[in-house]
Formats: structure tokens, C-alpha cells, sequence
């Protein structure tokens, strides 16, 4: 390490800390202390950079839209949800996998977060997955993945911190998220058929014990005895306020009536309210849980913005970013060739690291290049978010795969193998996302 210059033994360090399981928020601190000492900064300018990586107005947007997550799945929200979709699709066979895949997509409005997402509707997506003939290694599958759509499906945690890295509109990438979002969606539900069955065999083979296995159920049913149109309409008036809840926030936003920022305060005001007003389901317990819950959720996010404000200083001052970046353009003259080999890297970067350290420590060499070969920053930071969210659940970090393991007390093994059709899947919606940014474009169109 010592024939480094002090930027390039900073990431290798970090890697090395990486191995031996030093938790990626002391990694890149750690890593990021040793390069300025190389470089003969004192430890007095630590607490300015610290300060001043945290203190952006924007980044308020990552607890609050947490906190409105969880204040939603523990206020009944989630439940009635599922439950107007599992009205809505009514008895098609394997149905509840299209209502998993639904309010997957649809929760990712509400958390913009994966693994929140997975914690909060995992148990009762999954559940109702096994009742309807799916193995339980296939229904986390489907939840780890659906959910992993969240930091794509605006509001999303993922897009927030992309807008503040790249100075980019976060309204304009919530905008272009929607429709790339849905396409990985309607993947996801065309996969079912085929993988569903195809799996299914193999999969029941190592599902486990039978039982719920400690999983949330949905309470007994009250439209029983309702005609279907009885049942849709009642579901629906149940499920209103939950369904609602994009439509203020991104309704909002679109309109021009408060900022991202702001979108993550009335959110949470939203949600307190639907609780105590109009379910009456939050009590000083729930309430008490959703703050412990988001409290340590976004205690976890916002460590690694902090330790990677300042790696990401390290890397401007030892001129990595000039280093690296002028690598990457010498590659090829064809920017299709370079723009795979940025995916790749982020697809392996995303099998050992979350997306938040990802997006700190590669996109100031990545944007350079965006900038250099005429790319549109919000395209490019909408087909990240995607081939980020495969990162979610891909062994051996996918942080979804973990939470899932949690709540079914399955390995990780079993769900992984349950999610390669998946996987598959959403490598092809990345490559239609890369290959077509007017996908990208086409509300930003309607919106100017």
C-alpha cells in the first residue's frame, strides 16, 4: 500500500475492511482518516467535513420518508392494501403473486425504501403467497425484489441522495423514475407464470416445515358472504386513505406545492393523521415502534452519508476522480461499451455494498464521464437506481435477502435460489431501461 498514492490506498483499504466485516460506515471512515494522513491533513478538519456532508437541507427527505413508511405498516395501512388487491384480482390462479407484485410497486411510493418495504408487507405478502399454492422460498423472492423497486418507484431514498451528489433536480428524477419503474414491474408479473410453475417443483422440495412460520396473517376477511362488486367497492372505501397516499405526495411535488424535502414531512403528518383520525389504529405503542423502527433505519443510512461525505473528499482532493474517469473514457471510442462496463461495475459493486456507499465513492468518477459524453444525468441516474435495486437481492450483501430471512426464518440460500427468475428478469428490464432513455423521458415531456 505504500507504492499507492493515498486516494487509491484509501479504496483499497476499504475493501480490505470490507473483508474482514468492519461495518461499511467505520470502513469508509476509517479508510478515509488513513488517506489524510497520507496526504497530511490534521484530524481538526474531520468535524467540519463531517458537519458539513450531513448539513444539506435535502437529505432531511431520508428519515421522514422512513418514518412515513413505518408509520403506515404499523397503523393497518399495509393490510388494507393487500386486501383491496386481493379483491381486485379476484380468483386467478396465482393471483396473489400479481397482488405481492402490486403493492410491492405501490409501497414503494410510500417507503422508498427496500428493505423497509420487505419488513413491513414481507410477512403478509408472503403469507397469503403460501396460501395460494406458492412455495415460501419463491413468495420472499417475489417480496425481496418487488421491494427492491422502492429506491426506483418514486419517492424514492435512493433518487434523494443521487439529486444532492449529481446537483440534479430530485423532482425531474421522480418524474422519469414512474414509468421505468412500472415496465420492472410488468416484468416481474410476467414472469410469474412461467417461473411460478416452472420453480415450483423444486422449490417445495425446500420450502421448509410447514406452519407460518412466525409470519403475520391477515385477520378473517369481513366482505364474507359479499357479491364481488359488494367486496370491491367496501375494500376499496378501506384501502381509500392508503391509496391516497401517492397521490399527495407525488401530486404535491408534480404541482409544485412543496419540495421533495418537504413531500417527507407531510407524508408522516399524513400518515399520523389516517392513524389516529380516521383508523384509529395508532396508539402510543404503535407510535413508539414506528420511531424506533425509522430511528434505526435512518440512524443506518445517514452513518454511511456521513463517512462518505468524507471519503468522497478524500477523492476529489487526490484527484482520483480525474485519475479513474480518464481510465473509463480510454476504454473504447464507443460509448455504448463504456456505459456497459459502468453497469457491470455497479451490478458486481452492488453484490458487496449497498447503494448509498455506491453511489458516494463511484458516482464522482462516474459523472464526469456522464457530463463528458453528453448523457442526460437524470436518465442516468434513473437506469443506476434500477441496477442498484438488483444489488438489494443479490447474495452475498443483498440487505432485502437478509430481512426476508429474518421474518420467514428461512437461509438466505433458499430465498436467493427462489429470486434467480427474478434476477433474470430484471437484468433484461435493465439493459431496455439503459438501452431506451426515452423511456425515461416521456412524462418529463408532458411535464414541461
Amino acid at each position: 500500500m505504500l507504492d499507492l498514492d493515498p486516494g487509491t490506498a484509501m479504496v483499497v483499504l476499504f475493501f480490505v475492511l470490507l473483508a474482514l466485516r468492519v461495518p461499511v460506515a467505520f470502513a469508509l471512515g476509517l479508510s478515509s482518516l488513513f488517506a489524510m494522513w497520507q496526504l497530511g491533513f490534521g484530524l481538526d478538519l474531520v468535524g467540519d467535513l463531517l458537519s458539513s456532508g450531513i448539513a444539506k437541507f435535502s437529505l432531511l427527505a431520508i428519515p421522514f420518508f422512513i418514518l412515513a413508511g413505518a408509520l403506515m405498516g404499523t397503523v393497518g395501512i399495509a393490510e388494507r392494501m393487500i386486501r383491496f388487491f386481493r379483491v381486485l384480482v379476484g380468483d386467478l390462479p396465482g393471483g396473489m403473486g400479481v397482488v405481492g407484485t402490486v403493492v410491492c410497486l405501490f409501497w414503494g411510493a410510500v417507503s422508498g425504501s427496500g428493505p423497509a418495504s420487505v419488513a413491513a408487507i414481507g410477512p403478509l405478502i408472503i403469507r397469503g403467497m403460501e396460501e395460494d399454492g406458492y412455495p415460501r422460498p419463491f413468495a420472499a423472492a417475489l417480496v425481496c425484489t418487488g421491494a427492491a423497486l422502492s429506491i426506483v418507484i418514486p419517492p424514492s431514498i435512493g433518487l434523494v441522495i443521487y439529486g444532492v451528489i449529481a446537483e440534479t433536480s430530485i423532482a425531474k428524477l421522480f418524474i422519469a423514475a414512474i414509468i421505468p419503474g412500472l415496465v420492472m414491474g410488468l416484468l416481474m408479473i410476467a414472469t410469474l407464470p412461467f417461473a411460478g410453475k416452472a420453480r415450483h417443483a423444486a422449490l417445495a422440495t425446500t420450502a421448509g416445515s410447514g406452519g407460518t412460520g412466525g409470519l403475520a396473517t391477515l385477520s378473517p376477511s369481513p366482505y364474507a358472504g359479499m357479491s364481488y362488486a359488494g367486496r370491491l367497492g367496501r375494500s376499496f372505501v378501506d384501502a381509500f386513505w392508503g391509496l391516497l397516499t401517492p397521490v399527495v405526495i407525488l401530486g404535491g411535488i408534480y404541482g409544485g406545492v412543496f419540495t421533495p424535502t418537504e413531500a417527507a414531512i407531510v407524508a408522516t403528518v399524513y400518515a399520523l393523521s389516517v392513524g389516529l383520525f380516521i383508523y384509529r389504529t395508532l396508539s402510543f405503542a404503535t407510535l413508539y415502534r414506528a420511531l424506533v423502527e425509522a430511528s434505526a433505519s435512518s440512524a443506518v443510512v445517514m452513518l454511511v452519508v456521513t463517512f462518505a461525505s468524507l471519503f468522497g473528499w478524500v477523492v476529489t482532493v487526490d484527484d482520483l476522480v480525474g485519475k479513474y474517469s480518464g481510465a473509463l473514457l480510454g476504454i473504447s471510442d464507443n460509448e455504448w461499451i463504456i456505459l456497459a462496463v459502468i453497469m457491470l461495475v455497479v451490478l458486481i459493486a452492488g453484490m458487496f455494498m449497498d447503494a448509498v456507499t455506491i453511489m458516494f465513492i463511484a458516482l464522482p468518477i462516474f459523472l464526469p464521464v456522464v457530463h463528458k459524453l453528453g448523457w442526460d444525468p437524470v436518465w442516468f441516474g434513473v437506469a443506476l437506481m434500477v441496477n442498484l435495486a438488483i444489488g438489494l437481492f443479490t447474495p452475498p450483501v443483498g440487505i432485502n435477502l437478509f430481512v426476508a430471512a429474518n421474518i420467514t426464518k428461512m437461509s438466505l440460500e433458499k430465498i436467493a435460489l427462489g429470486a434467480v427468475p427474478f434476477l433474470i428478469t430484471s437484468l433484461i428490464g435493465l439493459a431496455i431501461i439503459a438501452a431506451f432513455p426515452e423511456l425515461s423521458h416521456i412524462l418529463l415531456q408532458f411535464m414541461e
